[in-house]
């Protein structure tokens, strides 16, 4: 999961989220994003994406324009999915 926060003053130019909206068409191209979308304050978002290992997900928030950019901060953190999308619940 990757959580994106907009640095607080920095601006985002239509250029810039043209250039977010590739990168995440890209991961989605490849099979890697589950999921994606902005806060509804706008304060940024979250990305949830497929990946082998936390070096992976690193490196696919730091490709992201947003982050590259400098106008937003990532936070990376594993996820385990035990329930949802036609899983049943574990533990439960």
């Amino acid at each position: 999961m990757i959580r994106l926060t907009r640095r607080p003053g920095c601006v985002i130019t239509d250029e810039l989220m043209r250039a977010h909206r590739a990168h995440l068409k890209r991961l989605a191209e490849q099979g890697r994003l589950v999921l994606c979308g902005p806060f509804a304050d706008r304060t940024g978002g979250m990305t949830v994406i497929r990946a082998a290992s936390l070096a992976e997900a690193e490196a696919v928030a730091a490709a992201d324009p947003l982050v590259a950019s400098g106008m937003e901060d990532c936070e990376i953190r594993e996820w385990i999915i035990t329930g949802g999308e036609g899983r049943p619940l574990e533990g439960h």
